[in-house]
């Protein structure tokens, strides 16, 4: 089990001053990882570690040979392109790597000099998808989101019987998966009106988001093997904001039998960095299930999940249209949830996963499923804001949506912060912007 060490104390600072301002996402207490490279060459992404406004390139951190032992050997692998060989080698490297970056970056560190020669400022860099994702599971987590949904659908029957005994995931297309500034372009599909004798094909007409988190697993299991509830973490290497774009009336017709299809593989959106279950470590907290609702079966449950389940990780959607943007207006907030509220917990969708004997490897990603919150204003998806489309949103520009038009962008932020504290574990950001179809 991973537990709050050194590396979290609130009260460190570190020599990179914009690290230690107020409402900064990448304080010392952070570290989380992506790839990158200067923006306008053909060099290759490398690994680094964000600290404030600037990154730690890993390649060139490792060419010093500051770092010896295990933090060294983690770095060696953090040299390449993907972060798959570095996610492989497990929790016992990863954290060696964080303590040594932790202590070389902490305000009295002797190490500052070495380590300024290996800083690159955000704004000089690009990035992209962090790991080469084999397998992508979508899950589908949110209760809240679920009954909301399935209410539009079934009235009277909105969760399956299903819902509140098994983690429902299906498998999804990881070739489109992409890192954010994502252009989306609306997807061509067939669809059928209810009146109308045979469906047509065309560009969807209610294109939505979904506000995610995406779970990326770090070590694996091998096939035939499961991964136990309370272990789950030596195997889940860490976190990010997810967009899942969905083309609604696309999946109303093609859904059944076999569940989403077209409607889902078009494009999803991934943010560049990836936060550390350590890192995230201060913010897990009780899961609980309501005593009224079946209690998971015992390969779902433990009192270590009910303690340290769920991840106080709050979640923000916003959306700038293409007339807001040409007038130089900000993004405005549709909605804010938190992953808190999820009713299965990241130890049960990996669990469960692997019960059957899937064996799960380095850079495979989970999507958490719409990440909604108990009151309408917590939706993390138009189709719930819009109550299916009835109900058009009203922006403050005097603009509407039901689901989102071309020009539009999508923009998700996600943090953790504990309350009365300073200190900000940010996930940065991830935005999309949808462009007309292809064809």
């Amino acid at each position: 089990m991973i537990t709050v060490n050194q590396t979290h104390n609130p009260d460190l600072k570190s020599w990179v001053n914009s690290a230690n301002l107020d409402g900064c996402d990448f304080p010392i207490q952070n570290l989380p990882f992506a790839v990158f490279r200067q923006k306008d060459t053909n060099e290759p992404f490398r690994g680094g570690v964000a600290i404030g406004d600037q990154i730690i390139d890993l390649q060139t951190l490792y060419d010093t040979g500051l770092f010896t032992g295990k933090a060294a050997q983690a770095l060696n692998k953090c040299c390449q392109p993907v972060l798959n060989e570095f996610m492989a080698m497990g929790f016992e490297y990863w954290s060696a790597l964080r303590h040594s970056l932790s202590d070389a970056l902490t305000e009295t560190s002797e190490d500052q000099k070495v380590l300024q020669n290996c800083l690159i400022a955000m704004t000089s860099v690009e990035y992209d998808v962090p790991a080469r994702i084999g397998d992508y599971t979508d899950f589908y987590t949110s209760i809240h989101h679920a009954t909301t949904v399935g209410k539009l659908f079934r009235p009277d029957n909105p969760l399956l019987p299903n819902y509140k005994w098994v983690p429902i995931g299906y498998h999804g297309r990881s070739s489109s998966i992409g890192i954010s500034g994502q252009k989306v372009h609306r997807p061509l599909g067939q669809t059928k009106a209810p009146d109308a004798e045979v469906p047509t094909l065309g560009p969807c007409k209610r294109l939505d988001y979904e506000l995610e988190v995406g779970i990326y697993i770090g070590s694996g299991n091998e096939s035939g093997s499961s991964v136990a509830l309370d272990d789950y973490q030596q195997h889940v290497f860490g976190l990010c904001l997810f967009n899942d774009w969905s083309a609604r009336d696309l999946q109303a017709w093609e859904y059944q039998p076999l569940g989403p299809f077209l409607a889902k593989s078009f494009a999803s959106t991934v943010s560049p960095w990836i936060v550390t279950m350590e890192a995230l470590a201060p913010y897990q907290g009780q899961w609980t299930r309501p005593n009224s609702d079946p209690q998971p079966l015992p390969y779902l449950e433990s009192s270590q999940n009910r303690t340290t389940g769920s991840v106080d990780m709050e979640l923000e959607a916003y959306i700038a249209t293409a007339k807001m943007r040409e007038e130089n207006q900000p993004y405005q907030k549709l909605s804010r949830s938190n992953f808190k509220d999820s009713y299965w917990t990241v130890a049960q969708m990996v669990a469960h996963h692997t019960i059957n004997g899937c064996n799960l490897k380095p850079g495979d990603f989970f999507g958490s499923g719409t990440q909604s919150g108990p009151t309408p204003e917590e939706a993390g998806s138009l189709l719930e804001l819009s109550n299916g489309g009835k109900e058009p949103i009203t922006l403050d520009n005097g603009e509407t949506r039901t689901f989102l038009k071309d020009g539009d962008a999508i923009l998700f932020k996600g943090y953790c912060q504990k309350q009365g504290s300073d200190i900000r574990i940010g996930f940065g950001e991830v935005t999309g912007y949808v462009v007309p179809a292809s064809s």
